[in-house]
């Protein structure tokens, strides 16, 4: 197995993000899904899709950074893997295998979103890049923070977002981060919308961060 810098997946990310990727991400080398291009197309697949998938794969295959501190997780590493769907519903293709034994997958839908599909199809991020720039942030509110506080399920509904902007960076959809005063909010609701389930929830508050680091 080779090793290769990261530098070339930061294009497009926050400094915060392009810092975290290149200081604690690694890239690993691995087969290109081109090979495979054949043999999808014989399965029916559209040109459009493999393209799709293909240039995923080049620009992330590899990359492993860091856990996200939900989703057990997130991917081991970031690749581009056989897509499912259909002209009517949309494709879905891979992005990369589960770093544990979650009850869903990881992939990339019709619009180049971020999600997880399990019993359903639940879009965490507008695009990878979103995905990206969220596990840089927990990685840095972790680290910054004074305090963390985890409230689950209805408890969720309390917490008072009036006073926050979201933290656009993040491209959220069925997640979202959310800035104010000292603190730093995010609010995942993925596996809930994944499994019709509102008591899995999570909604991670970082509190007491030096207002510098909140930008």
């Amino acid at each position: 197995m080779e090793l290769y810098l990261t530098d070339d997946v930061a294009e497009g990310l926050t400094r915060r993000a392009r810092h975290f990727v290149v200081e604690h991400g690694i890239r690993i080398d691995g087969p290109p899904v081109s090979r495979l291009r054949e043999q999808w197309l014989a399965l029916g697949i559209p040109a459009a899709e493999i393209d799709r998938v293909t240039e995923y794969h080049e620009r992330w295959g590899g990359l492993v950074l860091p856990p996200a501190p939900q989703y057990a997780g997130g991917p081991k590493y970031l690749s581009g893997d056989l897509p499912e769907g259909s002209a009517e519903e949309g494709w879905l293709f891979g992005a990369g295998l589960q770093r544990t034994a979650v009850p869903y997958s990881f992939m990339i839908g019709p619009g180049g979103e971020f999600g997880v599909y399990g019993e359903d199809w639940a879009p965490l991020h507008r695009s990878v890049e979103g995905w990206v720039e969220s596990v840089a942030l927990a990685h840095n509110a972790t680290l910054w923070a004074r305090h963390v506080t985890r409230v689950t399920g209805d408890e969720v509904d309390a917490v008072a977002l009036d006073a926050f902007e979201p933290v656009e960076e993040v491209l959220g959809m069925a997640d979202t981060w959310w800035r104010g005063g000292d603190s730093l909010i995010a609010v995942y609701t993925g596996e809930a919308e994944c499994f019709s389930d509102p008591t899995s929830r999570t909604a991670l508050i970082f509190t007491g961060i030096d207002g510098r680091r909140l930008r």
